[in-house]
């Protein structure tokens, strides 16, 4: 429970640095920012609609939710609202430049983190593994990424460097990342 809480503080982290440097979000946050303006809905209600869609996708292909499933939006929403408060967006391009560079490993190791709990997903990491096999898990979420971000950016969404560096990167970086984390098991029978 300590690791899944605190991994899901360090991605908190992650997307406010990516946030703040304004050069674009990631791919899925991408999408929400896009429905919510093609729609008309609010963005925390497009939230709940499609992680409520890719969650029952996966459930559907035998991906059950699970402890992580509902932590992991609980902790990272408000974290990254209150982050978002604390930290005012620079100025200056370099630290900007900078803060987007920064974003990457930390998103990556807080989303490893908290997948090696093996507590369940939220609703990204949760619509990759869903196809892994045969989709390894590192290129799964590049195509989400990268699709969520496409269909965010022709309903009107912006998009910039961060958005490719997380649609490139971020899935190999947490693939990297996993072995290197304490992974735990959740036991088959009690």
């Amino acid at each position: 429970m300590g690791q899944l809480v605190v991994s899901c503080l360090v991605l908190s982290v992650g997307v406010v640095l990516l946030l703040r440097s304004a050069l674009g979000s990631d791919g899925y946050s991408t999408l929400l920012s896009g429905l919510s303006r093609a729609s008309g809905w609010s963005f925390a209600l497009v939230s709940a609609v499609v992680g409520v869609l890719l969650i029952a996708m996966a459930w559907a292909r035998g991906m059950r939710p699970g402890l992580g499933t509902v932590v992991q939006p609980l902790v990272v929403g408000p974290t990254v609202s209150v982050g978002l408060a604390l930290v005012d967006e620079p100025s200056s391009l370099g630290v900007r430049v900078l803060l987007m560079l920064l974003a990457l490993p930390v998103l990556a190791l807080g989303v490893a983190g908290y997948l090696n709990t093996a507590t369940g997903a939220g609703p990204t990491e949760v619509a990759a593994l869903t196809f892994d096999p045969p989709v390894p898990f590192r290129w799964g979420y590049n195509v989400l990424q990268a699709s969520c971000a496409l269909v965010g950016w022709l309903c009107g969404a912006d998009v910039g460097a961060g958005t490719v560096l997380v649609v490139v990167a971020l899935g190999p970086g947490i693939a990297a990342l996993q072995p290197r984390l304490p992974r735990w098991e959740i036991p088959a029978t009690v």
